[in-house]
């Protein structure tokens, strides 16, 4: 029926929102028989609401939230579906001047395990103070909690007792860092650029340098919705693929950065957003833009295949930090919100490349590395974390009893 072809999709104001967005603007969507509306928010929690309660038939949401609330952490369980991965990485790391001054030299991405160490140098000597640095995330449950904290913790930082971790919708990360509310955000862009923008603080780090290739936002579901608007999902993922290959050609970038930052979608500056999207971030005020190619991935490497492994590594960090007990139970079930096989069935007679696998060691490849493909061709590039640990989805319990 004509009903099923229209979706409605929350968003929040963030460049990794750009492939639905884009997908419509363009008609790739309209080309593949689906009408989008959207619905933007300003904090992931609305989101959510909006979803789970039928106000939106999908959105654009942190990874990790899609698991907790499958497995019924923070609110009663409602089985969300993620059948698409909007992209990897995106975040940054950006501190107050002063602290970025003492850790990173402003205007060039520091190395993770350099900056952790004279970070917690400048975490006891805050504690000595008889205060505690204060670091912003946009949700609990985010991949920005969990890479800050892996982080932290690999270098010696312990969260919640070294520092203190608070929650901060993105849109207002430059108000916090500004206010001196925080001392640092992990956000994802234009945020960050925002700060740097404003003045009120100085990007060291990108997230994709603590793990090179890790699952940022998803496209989540509710499942009976999935299962009843099947044919208009499966031509959304194609759309959002098309939308994907056309965003990572530089020669629509500009055009790209006009579309998303335009009052309906980001309410931006151009001049931002095309800083994210080219992955060339200004790091300090008035300091040159700094290349980092894997800053934010969109496309290639399969960078849209749900991999069931990377639910399961954001399953790990959930345990490890307290926020649910290990049960190798739910760590079936929070993979299984990762839907490759929706993915696979909606792409199968495009030639779209799809990995044979629907899970891998993350962490495990050092160097480009073809891969068995289902269709196509497949090469992954490195997929390292910063201290060169690996994380096999099926021995999560010895993974956990490994960490610092």
């Amino acid at each position: 029926t004509m009903a099923d072809t229209k979706l409605t999709i929350g968003f929040l104001p963030l460049v990794d929102a750009c492939l639905p967005i884009l997908a419509h603007d363009y008609g790739f969507a309209a080309d593949e028989g689906v009408a989008l509306t959207f619905v933007r928010d300003v904090s992931w929690a609305t989101v959510l609401d909006r979803l789970l309660y039928g106000h939106t038939d999908g959105a654009h949401m942190i990874a990790p939230l899609a698991i907790a609330t499958t497995l019924g952490l923070g609110r009663p369980a409602q089985p969300l579906a993620a059948p698409f991965v909007l992209g990897l990485n995106g975040n940054a790391i950006t501190l107050s001047k002063p602290l970025a001054a003492q850790v990173a030299t402003p205007g060039e991405y520091g190395d993770p395990a350099a900056v952790g160490a004279r970070l917690r140098e400048a975490a006891a000597a805050a504690q000595a103070q008889g205060r505690r640095l204060r670091f912003g995330v946009v949700h609990r449950f985010s991949s920005h909690n969990y890479k800050l904290r892996y982080w932290l913790a690999a270098c010696g930082i312990r969260p919640d007792y070294d520092v203190e971790i608070v929650t901060i919708a993105p849109p207002f990360v430059p108000d916090a860092l500004a206010s001196g509310e925080i001392d640092g955000s992990c956000v994802g862009e234009p945020w960050s650029s925002v700060c740097v923008e404003r003045d009120v603080g100085t990007i060291v780090l990108a997230t994709a340098q603590i793990w090179r290739r890790g699952v940022e936002k998803v496209l989540a579901v509710r499942e009976p919705v999935l299962a009843d608007k099947a044919e208009a999902f499966a031509a959304l993922i194609r759309a959002m693929r098309r939308a994907g290959r056309h965003f990572i050609d530089p020669a629509n970038f500009a055009e790209n950065a006009r579309i998303l930052a335009s009052a309906p979608y980001l309410d931006a500056d151009p001049a931002l957003v095309l800083r994210a999207i080219s992955d060339r971030l200004v790091l300090a005020h008035d300091a040159a833009p700094v290349h980092l190619p894997d800053l934010m991935f969109q496309h290639s490497e399969a960078a849209n295949f749900p991999w069931m492994s990377q639910a399961a590594w954001l399953y790990s960090q959930m345990a490890r930090w307290g926020h649910t007990a290990f049960d190798p139970a739910d760590a079936a079930r929070a993979m299984r919100v990762f839907r490759p096989d929706i993915y696979r069935a909606a792409l199968i007679d495009t030639g779209d490349d799809l990995p044979n696998a629907s899970s891998k060691v993350e962490g495990s490849v050092t160097q480009m590395t073809q891969v068995g493909a289902q269709q196509g061709t497949l090469t992954l590039s490195a997929n390292r974390f910063f201290e060169g640990l690996t994380f096999d989805p099926h021995q999560i319990e010895a993974y956990l009893a490994s960490l610092p």
